[in-house]
């Protein structure tokens, strides 16, 4: 299969080992992975800021980008990403497009996935060959779990996981309080709910805490390092791709 790997704007500028540990995930596994360098931003922090005539042209350059029949799918370490490509490019499309992009943007939709309903749904895997001999937690983040849907997925596949230790997160479908601009916005709300969340990461002894997207683990992480947890945030594809053979390393603060 040929797959279009979307970067998003966070893992871009700020976790670009995500973006790569997907690549070198969905090539292990045989694929052929494509990077369109002409792709930008998705658009989801303009609609989500009430801005919604504005990331048009990012919409449309998506569309372009990612539209090209010889990409069969098109996948991103970002629940809140895909949700946006998935759900908010049509919306926009609908109110400001024209007839090219509303085509161009249900095209890229059909195909366009978040990396664990990919690799459970389409490439019907939960054991992908990865190895991480840690203790984790895994925060499911808002978008992931009430926009895409993906339920347990990415559990599944971290219970695949060769010589995990996996503890459970308490309150796990609590949000972290990060949303984007509402943690500038709340910033008292934002931070009330974020200890809400290191308390209940704190009570599993974990490691390392994961997620499949990298703003909320920016925003847990941040948190974890000023209180010095000790507990590490990774990006859940950079457990998958960790493999015997090559292993990702913690940090000793991590430890």
């Amino acid at each position: 299969m040929r797959i279009g790997l979307f970067a998003t704007c966070l893992g871009d500028t700020l976790f670009p080992e995500a973006v790569k540990s997907t690549a070198v995930l969905l090539a292990r596994l045989g694929h052929d992975v494509v990077f369109p360098p002409g792709q930008t931003c998705c658009g989801q922090m303009h609609v989500n800021t009430g801005y919604q005539r504005e990331p048009v042209p990012l919409v449309r350059n998506f569309a372009e980008q990612f539209g090209d029949a010889s990409i069969d799918a098109v996948v991103m370490p970002s629940g809140s990403c895909a949700g946006s490509v998935r759900h908010q490019h049509e919306i926009i499309a609908e109110r400001y497009g024209d007839a090219a992009l509303r085509s161009g943007v249900a095209t890229v939709k059909a195909k366009t996935y978040e990396l664990s309903e990919f690799l459970v749904d389409v490439l019907d895997a939960t054991d992908v060959g990865a190895y991480f001999p840690h203790r984790v937690t895994y925060h499911p983040t808002c978008h992931s779990l009430r926009m895409l849907r993906v339920g347990d997925k990415p559990l599944r596949l971290l219970r695949a996981v060769d010589s995990i230790d996996l503890v459970e997160l308490p309150e796990a479908d609590a949000c972290c309080g990060f949303g984007g601009t509402f943690a500038v916005k709340n910033a008292d709300t934002s931070t009330a709910m974020l200890q809400d969340k290191m308390r209940n990461v704190a009570t599993t002894g974990a490691a390392v805490c994961t997620a499949g997207d990298s703003s909320c683990l920016m925003h847990i992480g941040g948190g974890l390092s000023r209180i010095r947890s000790g507990t590490h945030t990774l990006h859940l594809a950079q457990i998958l791709s960790s493999t015997r053979t090559a292993p990702h390393v913690l940090t000793e603060a991590a430890r």
